[in-house]
């Protein structure tokens, strides 16, 4: 006869909101990256590429330049979200995600391919709104009070050279 063995929880460690954020916006990134990928399977896109137009705009540095620009939005975001002081991280994240919505809307705007399309911008939005929510809700810790009774360093360092 077999015993059963007791059900153990699985420890759910927090995940800190930088992680998360960082995450997110590489969501985003494969994402938005992917959707471009995809649409070359679009009938006409490669033919239109190969005579030197994207989408109505003829193939040129300054278009590519901010292909690449928009594409490093994301990109550096991934590595600000983990490397910035938490107020400004908040505030960039706040600023840039929001920015980034009305932007992946208009990606959609007048295609033809609206399942596809429309799929890409709400998995966008979605990815977008929970970078928002991490950023808005980020946790703040109230000043310890040995903090507050502490001397500065000037104090110190005149202790200590005295």
């Amino acid at each position: 006869m077999r015993t059963r063995q007791p059900t153990t929880t699985l420890e759910d460690q927090r995940i800190p909101v930088r992680a998360k954020l960082a995450a997110a916006w590489t969501s985003f990134m494969f994402l938005y990256v992917y959707v471009d990928i995809l649409a070359f399977f679009k009938p006409g896109v490669i033919d239109d590429i190969l005579v030197g137009v994207v989408w109505e705009f003829d193939i040129s540095q300054t278009l590519l330049t901010a292909f690449l620009a928009l594409m490093a939005i994301p990109i550096l975001m991934v590595v600000l979200s983990m490397t910035l002081p938490a107020r400004a991280n908040r505030i960039t994240n706040l600023i840039v995600a929001s920015v980034q919505i009305p932007f992946a809307a208009f990606n959609a705007v007048g295609e033809s391919w609206t399942y596809f399309y429309g799929l890409g911008v709400a998995l966008e939005v979605i990815v977008l709104a929970l970078i928002l929510r991490y950023a808005w809700t980020w946790p703040r810790t109230a000043p310890s009070a040995t903090m507050a009774t502490s001397p500065d360093r000037e104090t110190v360092r005149a202790q200590q050279q005295a």
